[in-house]
């Protein structure tokens, strides 16, 4: 029996205790699907120099082959999440699929090509606009435009006052969003334009049903990943197991709805590897 310096945490609901113990008893039927920023990376105040925690990868690989598949799902770019997250050509990750843009995109590892239907025209006009609308509503030395291809957001962490200036366009830009068919998905000091009809929550069943899992571990720490997280509850009232993890506690929202909530991507990680290494030693 191997040794682990981490060893599992212990759920502290019911449903979550029930969805680990499944995952242990039958790892070839779960699904393990996980946000990237704030979950397996660290949020950093410029996001374009993000990058998967060091023990990421070498937990996702260990872990990887001991179950159904191990998916990335990520408001991101999936080719950006794959660069930044060191995923492409790892021993063990060859299955590993990363579902960018809320699954508007795909990166299967077993081809290494993106699948991504053509953008939105809304996100193009709608970014034309943007320097204009942050000049009008306050020009706040810090307030970031990052091009997403699929969508586009505005950042306000590296603002003078964050909060005031998330609060402050959180408004126009909804409006901004309504212009040109879009809608604003807020997250951690940063709103974010994109089309409708695609979150978190709808790429993950539809990789659950394809996957036919009767498991689904979830990992996420934003509001962004609450459609998640409803996913993972509906599947439990359909008779799936499963996991529900929040990486920090910054988010309440997130938090409350947790099986488990662990302090952040470090702690993830840990958990991911003690995971690995309990399926090797069962």
């Amino acid at each position: 029996m191997g040794s682990n310096p981490h060893p599992l945490p212990n759920p502290t609901t019911p449903a979550g205790a029930d969805g680990l113990a499944a995952l242990l008893a039958r790892p070839r039927k779960a699904v393990v699907a996980l946000d990237f920023d704030g979950t397996l990376a660290e949020i950093v105040p410029d996001p374009e120099q993000a990058r998967a925690h060091p023990r990421a990868v070498p937990a996702l690989a260990a872990l990887a082959p001991r179950v159904a598949s191990v998916a990335v799902i990520t408001g991101r770019p999936a080719g950006v999440a794959v660069r930044y997250g060191g995923f492409a050509g790892v021993p063990g990750l060859d299955r590993l699929v990363v579902l960018g843009h809320y699954g508007a995109e795909r990166w299967d590892a077993v081809s290494s090509t993106v699948h991504a239907p053509a953008p939105h025209p809304g996100v193009a006009a709608a970014r034309a606009e943007l320097p204009g609308l942050l000049d009008r509503f306050g020009a706040w030395h810090g307030t970031w435009i990052e091009e997403k291809g699929q969508a586009v957001a505005v950042h306000t962490r590296r603002a003078s006052d964050p909060q005031a200036a998330f609060d402050a366009l959180r408004d126009p830009l909804g409006e901004l969003a309504a212009r040109h068919g879009l809608i604003v998905e807020p997250g951690r000091m940063v709103l974010e334009l994109r089309p409708p009809g695609v979150d978190k929550g709808v790429a993950l069943l539809e990789y659950v049903r394809e996957t036919g899992a009767g498991t689904v571990l979830y990992a996420g720490d934003d509001l962004g990943d609450l459609p998640a997280f409803a996913a993972v509850e509906k599947l439990r009232s359909d008779g799936h197991a499963g996991l529900l993890v929040c990486s920090g506690s910054e988010v309440p929202e997130l938090a409350e709805r947790a099986d488990l909530v662990l302090p952040g991507p470090a702690a993830v990680v840990d958990f991911l590897a003690a995971l690995a290494q309990a399926l090797t030693d069962g």
